[in-house]
């Protein structure tokens, strides 16, 4: 029987921004579009996520139609993104994290750019996560947060997402450089997307970049 715990305890919080607002800074190639790249990355990072838990226990923070048509076709839950940034949206998403529920729910933020990730992965992450109160994996940087967790009677979680954020969360948490590169390979640049594809891209990611060529 296996050792590591079930990843069931959690309420994942997946922030999602506004495909026509989001990753200025990708410049992907022509004829690439920015918003449909930003449209496929977080349709595999959703897809995935409600892959490793269960769709109900996984509540998505959008105001971007096509992100939350996805996320409702997978089951899972659905927040208006209140629009004053990543980390109100974050806090809207453990806001309905904690209504009423199983008393052994545990919080955890993810955030939604991860087009290399795969279920078992975010599985593996959780598991890891489980042993310590408080948790931040940073990402292949080392600066940036992509999995930020909490456990506990009464465990909740005070976001401080944006440049930096791995340590603002360390500072509270315990660090885990864990060798999960596909988790840990955020999006922010084409050079970031270039990596992501080396590890292997979701259906929907791979599709969108048929416009173009890595190589470029």
């Amino acid at each position: 029987m296996s050792s590591e715990p079930d990843p069931s305890p959690w309420r994942l919080v997946v922030p999602v921004k506004r495909s026509d607002v989001a990753k200025t800074r990708l410049e992907p190639p022509h004829p690439l579009s920015r918003p449909e790249l930003a449209r496929a990355v977080a349709q595999d990072t959703l897809q995935q996520v409600c892959r490793a838990l269960p769709p109900t226990q996984v509540t998505v923070v959008t105001s971007d139609p096509d992100a939350a048509s996805v996320a409702r076709e997978l089951g899972a839950h659905v927040v208006p993104d209140p629009g004053h940034g990543l980390n109100a949206a974050v806090r809207a998403g453990l806001d309905h994290a904690r209504s009423p529920g199983p008393s052994q729910m545990w919080p955890a933020v993810l955030l939604g750019d991860l087009p290399a990730l795969r279920a078992a992965d975010l599985t593996t992450a959780l598991a890891v996560c489980a042993r310590h109160t408080r948790a931040v994996v940073p990402d292949l940087d080392g600066t940036g947060t992509v999995l930020l967790t909490a456990t506990g009677e009464g465990a909740d979680l005070e976001p401080s997402f944006g440049k930096g954020s791995a340590a603002r969360h360390a500072s509270t948490a315990v660090m885990l450089d864990l060798d999960l590169p596909r988790l840990r390979r955020d999006v922010d640049t084409w050079a970031d997307l270039r990596a992501a594809a080396d590890l292997g891209v979701g259906p929907a990611t791979r599709a969108a970049l048929t416009a173009t060529t890595l190589s470029s």
